[in-house]
């Protein structure tokens, strides 16, 4: 814990450093959030409530926050600002607002920062517990297609990261052996890649490429490293749908993970409901929002009629 305290505090200007380092660390099992505004109070969003704490922040003391983040040269971080987040060593997330450059209907940078958002990210060994009975397919050695469903902050990257490790390390308890496990780590979140080495534990079959879109990643794991089964987290594009069924349709396994919290808002969405019309997910998991770690509900894909089936309940999509 005090090892990522330090990775946390260490991009803070000295002053905003002290005026939050004892609330950081007494509260850090169960922070989530560090909120930065200009003139505005610092807030902590802990797993269960908000704790203020009376320091207006400068607007010199979020660019210097920003320019730490982005190691002195905020130029080479542009295509991450453009995208509003950065993510830093430990996987932490870092969401940037402010006065947004649009150049040919995209944005290319943020100007005049007024706020940062720190989502503290975190290894919770042992949290998919509930997910990988689930997933598992014990006569292959392998999983079912699985799209892991929450809304934000519901743990669906820390149950994904736990889900890795479990599988590339084989789980005695099922008598699963390790497979290859190929991950397409965009934003960095999973694996926390730093300088090439893992800062989470990610088990021992793992292939990672990250800083890359989930559509070209997942092409160039099956191309390139055959894995038994490709990772990604927040599908978010048709390109995105059109590489998974390319992987599926190449014999590769998958799990994935999207926004949301009903049937309803993945067949709202034009993006998942592209995905779930292909029928090649074959679980899809949605996790409780105030339970992390704990399943709602599961619905399994009825091949035979081509319906999503909620489980126990017995009642068909």
């Amino acid at each position: 814990m005090l090892k990522n305290i330090k990775d946390i505090l260490g991009y803070f200007p000295e002053e905003l450093e002290k005026a939050i380092v004892i609330d950081v660390t007494e509260n850090f099992d169960t922070l989530e959030e560090i909120r930065l505004r200009v003139l505005r109070p610092i807030i902590l969003k802990l797993r269960d409530d908000e704790k203020l704490i009376k320091y207006n922040v400068s607007s010199e003391e979020i660019l210097n926050t920003l320019s730490h983040i982005c190691e002195n040269s905020i130029y080479s971080y542009q295509n991450e600002i453009a995208n509003g987040f950065v993510t830093v060593r430990g996987g932490h997330r870092v969401g940037i607002s402010g006065s947004c450059v649009i150049e040919n209907s995209k944005v290319i940078n943020i100007n005049y920062v007024y706020s940062l958002n720190f989502r503290i990210a975190k290894e919770i060994i042992g949290c998919s517990q509930n997910v990988i009975s689930e997933i598992i397919n014990l006569e292959i050695n392998s999983i079912y297609n699985t799209l892991i469903v929450s809304p934000p902050g519901a743990g669906k990257t820390t149950i994904l990261r736990d889900l890795i490790r479990f599988l590339s390390s084989g789980i005695k308890d099922y008598k699963f052996k390790a497979i290859n496990i190929g991950v397409v780590d965009e934003r960095g979140e999973i694996s926390s890649l730093f300088r090439g080495v893992p800062q989470n534990d990610i088990g021992i079959k793992v292939d990672i490429l990250e800083n890359v879109s989930k559509d070209i990643g997942i092409k160039m794991l099956v191309r390139s490293l055959a894995p038994k089964v490709i990772v990604a987290d927040e599908i978010g594009s048709l390109e995105d749908i059109d590489a998974i069924n390319y992987a599926v349709c190449s014999g590769v396994k998958g799990i994935f993970t999207s926004h949301g919290e009903t049937m309803q808002d993945l067949s709202l969405n034009p993006v998942t409901k592209n995905l779930i019309s292909l029928n090649i997910i074959e679980r899809i998991i949605f996790l409780d929002e105030k339970k992390k770690g704990i399943i709602r509900e599961t619905y399994y894909l009825d091949k035979k009629n081509r319906e999503y089936v909620l489980k126990e309940k017995g009642i068909i999509l």
